[in-house]
């Protein structure tokens, strides 16, 4: 392509890619006959003004509440690693009338579960408050196999609805700032000067000077007091009395102690007091009005006062206290939300006639702020983080699993000793395997998948979410043990011991056994060539997701672990079959599945061949050749003829182990105790073996003795 023509191929990419965003924002925007099924009569929609992007919604001119879209308020990630879009609306008595789900890629509802169930499930929301704590399986039902999808789905609607509400006004932010408190405790005996200088007490002084400047340009200039311009016009004092510093020295420890007495919660005491030739209170206030003179303001909130909010104090407790002609407290109600700790000011209003009939007003303010050392700050509440909650809610099942992994890991951590005495690892190993039917699959729902590898593979492509990854702490918790277990031993502790679908499929094999069941294994060099079979379904299966993930999960039944575990056998007859057939094939041969078409396993082996360490013994040229016992006795044929272990198909059961230490069965085992049999006949008879004195410190009269080599044999 010529250079000229690049310029034109840039413009029209341009306009193509800002159609796009355009189709994209309107693709998001819902319609009115969308919000329909919250609000019947609404009428029209109207944006609103806000961080959020909701919009009210009118019947007429009547307001009947707000509606919008969650992605655009709480976009919180879920089982798939994205966001449950819904389309919620709520009323004026914060309400929730409508929890419509607008978009989801949640692999657990693409087959097995009807999208029905979940539609159903998000509709249970409506004609709950915001400000409720909804729990699923408490005041919501849950659905068997989706618990991590609808735990996110109520916290997105509730969240995104408690944020909505919060800033229209409906209910107080549930992320607003504490106010500070006054410290009750904290009490200083002070004179008043000490209280002017560290700014408990905070002074206004005016002078007829700075009150006639004030009035420049007005058309009360001309109407000047003619007092001379450096007296007084007011001296004011303003404090804040709820603190005992200031009220407590002030008014005397009863007339303090009777004000806290009457105040309501919430309620604040203000301590004005003035001299001067103005005075704050005014000639023409009467029973029952309003101050019009002076006004507390905090932020956006001004507070005026009425008769009822108004005390005099009758004469000051403190020493040094100047000659104040005028000493009253104001009381500010609860309903101003007033807070202590947050800076304020008292608004002084100056009134002066500008003609006959007519007046012109100055505001004058004192402002104040309360020392720090006299109230107690609270940091804002954080949101907890929904995987947080989560954990809390499901410590028993944490417990438990974590007590079960630490077994596990002390039996692969003393391996070498468990596996000399087989009455006890037997037991133990089906006690486990019965334990990761029950608990990790049945009651946990913990069966990791091939859909969370290939899951894992795209967020990290697109962004991996460590809230995404810990949403379902049984997932994560297994999923970080399985990580190092593969760099450990590989694959084998999670397919031969976590796996509750592997599990199942051994369990069935132990009891088939007992029963005397023929079992049927292939020729080695056709199960040698049939491993592969579950690598190619998982480069299938990753192919696909490549494409589309969603497809890609849809193929992913070829694991009947949704059946089997998630689902508990309650599923359409087609899946039933197909799992129990595998089941039931298990039965004649060992763990077919996961031997050859298991996706999961292949993909845990890929990464196990990094392993650290081989922890598995085997006698050097005894095993396999030509001593095939373990071979012969391994259960999912990991071992080959020549004696070496395939680590990416062992399952760790531990079965060689046991034979490998078993002197009545492992030739080379066998061999060594014979010559130690041998050696001690000769040493009964007084042979020519030489002995050698026991050690004294074992206080007995045996003696050590050489044991013969296999050359010697």
């Amino acid at each position: 392509m010529s250079i000229r023509h690049r310029p034109f191929l840039s413009l029209a990419l341009a306009c193509v890619f800002g159609l796009s965003m355009l189709l994209g924002a309107s693709a998001q925007a819902f319609e009115l006959s969308q919000v329909k099924a919250g609000f019947p009569s609404a009428t029209r929609l109207a944006e609103v003004e806000g961080e959020h992007a909701a919009k009210a919604v009118y019947a007429g001119e009547t307001l009947l509440g707000y509606a919008f879209e969650t992605d655009d308020i709480a976009p919180i990630p879920a089982y798939s690693g994205k966001p449950i879009n819904m389309l919620v609306g709520i009323d004026l008595e914060t309400r929730i009338t409508q929890a419509t789900i607008l978009g989801h890629e949640e692999p657990i509802m693409l087959v097995g579960i009807p999208e029905q169930r979940l539609v159903d499930y998000a509709d249970a929301h409506v004609a709950h408050y915001v400000s409720e704590r909804l729990r699923v399986g408490e005041n919501l039902d849950a659905i068997s196999g989706a618990t991590v999808t609808v735990i996110v789905l109520t916290e997105t609607v509730m969240r995104s609805a408690r944020r909505v509400a919060a800033e229209q006004g409906l209910i107080d932010d549930p992320l607003a700032t504490p106010p500070a408190e006054v410290r009750y405790d904290v009490f200083e005996p002070a004179d008043w000067e000490t209280l002017v200088g560290d700014g408990t007490i905070r002074r206004l002084h005016l002078t007829h000077g700075e009150i006639d400047a004030a009035f420049v340009g007005t058309a009360a200039e001309e109407y000047a007091s003619g007092a001379a311009p450096d007296s007084t016009f007011i001296d004011l004092y303003v404090t804040y009395l709820n603190a005992p510093t200031a009220g407590r020295n002030l008014l005397g420890d009863v007339v303090y102690e009777q004000l806290m007495e009457r105040l309501e919660e919430g309620e604040h005491a203000i301590g004005v007091m003035a001299s001067g030739d103005y005075s704050f209170k005014g000639s023409g206030y009467v029973r029952g009005g309003i101050f019009d003179r002076v006004e507390a303001a905090q932020g956006n909130t001004n507070i005026a006062f009425q008769d009822r909010d108004h005390r005099r104090i009758v004469r000051l407790a403190i020493d040094g206290a100047p000659r104040l002609t005028e000493r009253d407290i104001f009381i500010v109600r609860n309903e101003a939300e007033f807070d202590p700790g947050e800076p304020w000011e008292l608004g002084l209003l100056v009134r002066r006639a500008a003609g006959p009939l007519e007046t012109e007003f100055v505001r004058f303010n004192a402002h104040y702020s309360i020392p720090e050392r006299f109230i107690e700050r609270f940091e804002p509440p954080v949101e907890e983080a929904l995987w947080v909650q989560v954990w809390r809610d499901r410590t028993f099942q944490i417990v438990v699993l974590g007590a079960g992994l630490a077994v596990l890991t002390a039996i692969m951590l003393f391996q070498d000793v468990l596996v000399r005495y087989p009455r006890v690892l037997a037991p133990l190993r089906v006690g486990f395997l019965i334990y990761t039917v029950t608990f990790i699959g049945w009651y946990s729902l913990a069966q990791l998948s091939v859909v969370n590898i290939l899951t894992f593979v795209h967020s990290l492509m697109g962004g991996f979410s460590w809230e995404s990854f810990l949403i379902d702490p049984m997932m994560s918790i297994l999923w970080s043990f399985v990580a190092v277990t593969l760099l450990m031993w590989g694959r084998g502790v999670f397919c031969g011991w976590l796996c509750p679908f592997g599990a199942m499929q051994e369990l069935i094999n132990k009891a088939a056994r007992r029963l005397k069941v023929p079992q049927f294994e292939l020729p080695f060099a056709v199960h040698e060539r049939l491993w592969a079979l579950k690598y190619i379904i998982l480069l299938a299966l990753f192919a696909v997701s490549l494409h589309s993930l969603g497809q890609a999960e849809r193929y992913a039944e070829v694991e009947p672990f949704k059946t089997a575990v998630t689902m508990r056998f309650q599923r359409e007859w087609a899946f039933l079959a197909y799992a129990l057939g595998l089941l039931a094939v298990s039965a004649f041969t060992h763990k077919a599945y996961c031997r050859y078409i298991c996706p999961l396993g292949a993909g845990l082996a890929i990464p196990a061949r990094l392993r650290l360490f081989d922890w598995l013994k085997r006698h050097r040229g005894s095993c396999g050749t030509p001593c095939q016992i373990c071979a012969n006795e391994c259960e999912v044929a990991a071992i080959h003829p020549d004696g070496r272990i395939n680590a990416n198909e062992c399952h760790y059961c531990l079965d060689c182990q046991v034979t490998y230490h078993d002197d009545r069965r492992c030739p080379p085992m066998v061999k060594r105790r014979k010559r130690f049999e041998k050696a001690a006949r000769a040493s009964s008879k007084g042979g020519a073996v030489e002995s050698f004195p026991a050690d004294a410190a074992q206080g007995s009269q045996a003696k050590l003795q050489r044991i013969p080599t296999l050359q010697e044999e």
